[in-house]
């Protein structure tokens, strides 16, 4: 007995829901995220291939055509240096979010003026979500390449939220008068215009602290609008796929919120991020201590525990490689090395593990907020590295500071701690940081990776201990 296509079809479909879900699970610790990334990957390749067997496909050229030049697009994207990471991973959430948008146009199209109203209703949830992720994804790939055009500062104006809510409920009303009465194409045409405005306008006002949450919220979004699209395309492999991406993208911004302790609202609405000229003024006041990189090597080598917090300094200066080696000169020293990760350090959920794990950091010295600083206390050396507003004091102690009551990796508890920043510049949220004028702080003025390798350089001829 042949069994027909479709059973087949149905087969790939099925074993690539089950390999997502397995992949969602795998990478949420570093330990398996390799074989979680590989069977996402062996699930897509089942998703496309039983999908290119679907008899509603009538010419396979173009869609091989369109494979081929994905490839050629793809692979360079893919093979970006980590830095880059953010970015790029904002463009791919962009290229889903278009790829969605412009399906819905196309499905909306073929079937008007017969779509019945569910349909419709999905369809445009699909485009009004896949429009303004589109566009939203591109500023915010705009603002972490830190392109000229596009300011990295929020762009505030007065009444700004209530213009944004207007051209969003105005979507909705299109919206609604289509699902009533699906005939109008230029009504539809407006609506996704509008949705690409939004988008636009929905992310201008948010500044560089708080991308690794938008950018997780713009995954979110990317998820449910193409859960959205398998109900108009009846496919339930898009639909739990979408849903799985959409709904962990939300949970890791509600995550991420939690670890600033603020709320989504704050995040889209509150405009963080813009610089307090009066901190900035109260700084040039006092003085800070600095130090060489003889000093500071000397310090960790007469140190028995060492805490080395990471930052976007790092990831800037491509300096994870430099600090593997510092690891490996310190333990064989004897000096007990740990790492502090805050959960949204960097431009990107997890950018400091991908960095690290890049650099074949052993995954058990990673230690997340909550575990390290109960060990603060006890650290005779808090090496900061490119790190600002996560380590910033201000958040427990300062009530009219923007951060006030944001978790924060507490590096002032330990006996001594080590700065390595560029200049005394604020961070992304603009916010000047009172550890650095502690006496207990000591500034290391410079590019990361270069004073990382005079560090190793000063220690390579000291005594062990």
């Amino acid at each position: 007995m042949t069994l027909p296509a479709s059973f087949y079809i149905e087969i790939c479909y099925l074993i690539a829901t089950a390999l997502f879900v397995l992949s969602l699970m795998w990478l949420s610790a570093p330990a398996t995220a390799r074989r979680g990334v590989l069977a996402g990957e062996v699930g897509m390749i089942l998703a496309v291939g039983g999908t290119l067997f679907e008899k509603g496909i009538i010419d396979l050229q173009w869609v091989v055509v369109a494979l081929v030049v994905g490839a050629i697009i793809g692979i360079p994207l893919g093979l970006v240096q980590m830095t880059a990471v953010p970015q790029r991973t904002a463009i791919s959430h962009a290229f889903g979010a278009c790829c969605v948008t412009l399906v819905g146009t196309a499905e909306f199209f073929l079937r008007s003026p017969d779509v019945p109203r569910f349909t419709m209703s999905v369809l445009s949830l699909e485009v009004i979500l896949g429009g303004l992720t589109f566009t939203g994804s591109l500023i915010a790939a705009g603002k972490l390449q830190e392109l000229s055009f596009i300011p990295q500062r929020p762009v505030t104006y007065k009444g700004q939220n209530l213009v944004n809510l207007t051209i969003l409920a105005s979507a909705i009303v299109i919206a609604v008068i289509l699902v009533l009465n699906p005939v109008h194409h230029a009504l539809f045409l407006v609506m996704v215009g509008i949705a690409l405005v939004f988008g636009v306008m929905l992310i201008i006002p948010i500044g560089g602290a708080d991308m690794p949450t938008v950018i997780s919220l713009l995954n979110s979004y990317a998820g449910l609008s193409a859960a959205a699209m398998g109900f108009v395309l009846n496919s339930k492999l898009l639909i739990v796929a979408g849903a799985l991406d959409g709904s962990s993208g939300f949970i890791l911004s509600v995550i991420m919120c939690k670890a600033m302790n603020r709320s989504f609202t704050n995040v889209l609405f509150g405009a963080f991020g813009q610089v307090q000229a009066a901190a900035a003024g109260a700084a040039e006041a006092r003085t800070v201590r600095s130090a060489t990189p003889e000093e500071a090597a000397g310090i960790l080598a007469a140190a028995s525990k060492v805490v080395i917090v990471p930052g976007y300094g790092m990831a800037v200066a491509q300096a994870q490689h430099k600090v593997r080696e510092l690891f490996d000169a310190l333990t064989k020293r004897g000096v007990e090395v740990t790492f502090g990760i805050h959960p949204v350090a960097g431009r990107m959920p997890g950018h400091m593990n991908v960095l690290l794990a890049e650099a074949d950091i052993p995954y058990d010295r990673l230690k997340e907020m909550e575990d390290v600083n109960s060990e603060l206390p006890q650290t005779d050396v808090a090496l900061v590295i490119g790190a600002n507003d996560v380590t910033n004091p201000a958040a427990r102690t300062d009530t009219s500071s923007p951060i006030y009551g944001m978790p924060i990796l507490d590096v002032d508890k330990a006996r001594t701690v080590m700065v390595i920043k560029r200049s005394m510049n604020p961070g992304f949220a603009g916010i000047d940081n009172p550890l650095y004028y502690l006496d207990k702080t000591l500034m290391l003025f410079g590019d990361a990776k270069g004073f990382v390798g005079d560090i190793l350089r000063e220690l390579s001829g000291g005594p062990h201990h």
